[in-house]
């Protein structure tokens, strides 16, 4: 079985799940997840985890994004994109130096008014089902980041932007918002998703790509192990000993880390070290988390430091 991350460009026309579907097939396995929801017809990053990797989809779905956006303003659908029905038409006469102020106003903490057409469950039921049934229910408001909006060409009615912004923000949602604040309405005309964490949108391979790595046997090239998206953490390899207890989800005491951290991170770490006293031994500023490696240099799982018990407890396994 394959370990790791694929960086996916995913093309128009295919469902998230279209591309899972897809790469188990390609790749002969099953345990495969995807990190984030795009639209059939959004376009790029979609970073897809096999094996163990599956067990950071959650971990990634919560990463900043970024994406690459063509607001088409006096048009407003049912969808808010171009794949729903047109239910109004505006002229625009808005300037572009309004536009700019406008669009500045959506950087920062707000509430986002999911749309109907969405995956979202009511009561059980995906929002998309009720909206086909002519259902529409009300949605809370779920509070959102935009970090940055930078605008990089206006051609009135179309304009083209960048974003950076918080998981659960919905593009189109957005595009849907500007056109009303803007009072002539507007929808999401294209999107690209060009960043999720660590992931690049120039680093990304299409589908037929993978099928020439896979026929080429090189899948290695394109497969990101697991450990790649926690490299901010420090590392830190077991003893057996250690090892051992970590395989079973045991807690890591400072008293049994504390030789070992003193090689890992630096003999300024260990508070007793070269006194030989093991019960007087304590870790000073110990990491948040560390990745943890078996002596072969296998990666077993994140573990995070516990300030009340004075040891490091499982954040993640990764058996």
């Amino acid at each position: 079985m394959i370990n790791g991350i694929i960086n996916v460009y995913k093309e128009c026309g295919y469902t998230s799940h279209d591309v899972v579907a897809k790469l188990r097939g390609i790749l002969k396995q099953k345990k495969i997840g995807h990190t984030g929801t795009l639209d059939p017809e959004a376009q790029g990053v979609l970073p897809v985890c096999l094996g163990n990797g599956t067990k950071i989809c959650e971990l990634l779905t919560d990463k900043t994004k970024e994406y690459r956006a063509v607001l088409l303003l006096g048009t407003v659908t049912d969808t808010q994109d171009l794949t729903g029905t047109v239910i109004q038409n505006a002229p625009v006469h808005c300037t572009e130096e309004e536009l700019l102020s406008c669009i500045s106003g959506f950087v920062g903490t707000q509430e986002q008014i999911p749309p109907m057409y969405s995956a979202l469950k009511v009561n059980g039921k995906k929002l998309y089902d009720l909206a086909r049934q002519g259902i529409e229910v009300e949605r809370r408001p779920r509070t959102i980041t935009i970090e940055k909006i930078q605008v990089e060409e206006i051609r009135f009615p179309e304009v083209v932007f960048t974003v950076r912004c918080s998981k659960g923000t919905y593009i189109r949602t957005l595009c849907h918002d500007i056109g009303a604040v803007l009072g002539c309405g507007g929808c999401m005309k294209a999107l690209l998703r060009t960043q999720v964490g660590p992931f690049l949108v120039k680093d990304s391979v299409r589908l037929d790509e993978i099928v020439r790595y896979r026929d080429q046997g090189e899948l290695g090239k394109i497969v990101q192990p697991t450990d790649s998206v926690f490299m901010q953490f420090p590392s830190f390899t077991l003893t057996a000993q250690m090892e051992r207890m970590v395989r079973n989800g045991n807690p890591l005491p400072q008293r049994l880390m504390c030789s070992q951290y003193m090689q890992e991170v630096g003999e300024e770490a260990c508070a007793a070290a070269g006194t030989g006293d093991e019960k007087s031994c304590r870790l000073e500023n110990p990491a948040e988390q560390l990745r943890l490696y078996s002596p072969d240099g296998e990666f077993l799982a994140i573990y995070g430091w516990n300030h009340e018990n004075a040891c490091y407890k499982a954040v993640k396994m990764f058996l």
